[in-house]
């Protein structure tokens, strides 16, 4: 008892350094250890609504419905051997913190959501008050929900999602990044930010550099196709390489990307997904689920194996990564 007053005591009084703050990975059900994460899919959907912004509500679909239609390609995840599912669907285009919960705890897999704005696609999925808020305005949103929970669920966001056009960052799509650098600063999640070519990637790189924030918070969303000097540029800068659009027909390209990242020792900061699903409101009973939760174990894995690829590469792309990427302090 003697010891501990001590201890405490000397604490307080700053004789000895503070116990650094544990990391946690934000769950739809709750906060976990990264360490628990596994095998991690870093960026994929279950339910996307592409009405816009002006138009889309949550009576748009059935949650039970939506369960029956998704909860076998969860199943089978499961079955794959994946434990945590990033679940990229961002507000206005139809996140559902709830449903994702109730998902989650059938189907045996985590699952993230997240916080922030997509501005891409000429802004169709912006509310109205991106428009005319400033950035500290969305930023107090983004933050509001990180800490007290989405739409009054108490779920909160494991990352922040964002996007913008291919080109050049217009002045809105500026701001959103400025947002999500001082939303970041206040809460620690990182940055999504569905980018495509490196230009804008740069851009944004250096926006977050200048708002103070390191590059680390950022994920180059969607960067598949990219060059390799420009993955070896980001990667020195310390961003996060994404390459989530995995599916059939391009399972040689993501396998030949896959070999010259580790040639160049860029696996470090490598992510990989399929971008795949997923539930649409719009068509009869969902829709097709067009996009292949499994390509990645059916398809690229073998490939891959056959080709020099080990078990502790997949363990960096596939869980060391993730976890490192998502962890909050």
């Amino acid at each position: 008892m003697q010891r501990r007053t001590f201890l405490r005591s000397a604490l307080a009084a700053g004789m000895l350094p503070s116990l650094k703050p544990r990391k946690t990975v934000q769950t739809v059900t709750g906060p976990v250890r990264p360490s628990d994460l596994g095998l991690t899919l870093i960026h994929e959907h279950l339910l996307v609504d592409f009405i816009g912004a002006d138009r889309i509500t949550r009576d748009r679909w059935d949650r039970a419905k939506v369960i029956t239609r998704m909860l076998p390609y969860l199943e089978t995840l499961h079955r794959s051997g994946v434990r945590t599912l990033v679940e990229c669907t961002p507000a206005y285009l139809g996140r559902d913190p709830l449903l994702l919960k109730d998902l989650s705890e059938q189907s045996g897999i985590r699952i993230l959501t997240n916080t922030g704005y997509y501005g891409a696609s000429d802004n169709k999925y912006l509310p109205r008050h991106a428009f005319t808020e400033t950035a500290d305005q969305l930023a107090n949103r983004w933050v509001a929900e990180a800490e007290g929970g989405i739409d009054g669920t108490g779920i909160r966001p494991g990352f922040m999602k964002i996007s913008v056009n291919p080109g050049p960052l217009s002045d809105l799509h500026r701001k959103i990044v400025t947002a999500a650098a001082r939303a970041h600063k206040q809460t620690g999640l990182t940055i999504y930010s569905h980018t495509g070519p490196y230009v804008p990637a740069f851009e944004q790189i250096e926006v977050l550099k200048r708002e103070g924030v390191k590059p680390d918070a950022f994920v180059w969303v969607h960067a598949q196709g990219q060059n390799m000097v420009h993955y070896a540029r980001a990667v020195r800068e310390g961003a996060w390489v994404s390459l989530d659009g995995l599916d059939e027909k391009n399972v040689a390209q993501y396998a030949e990307t896959l070999l010259l990242m580790k040639e160049n020792r860029l696996l470090h900061r490598t992510l990989l997904s399929h971008d795949a699903g997923w539930y649409d409101p719009a068509q009869p009973d969902g829709g097709p689920v067009g996009r292949d939760y499994t390509v990645l174990f059916k398809k690229l894995m073998p490939e891959l194996n056959g080709r020099g690829f080990t078990k502790a590469d997949w363990k960096q792309i596939l869980e060391t990564n993730p976890a490192t990427v998502l962890a909050l302090s």
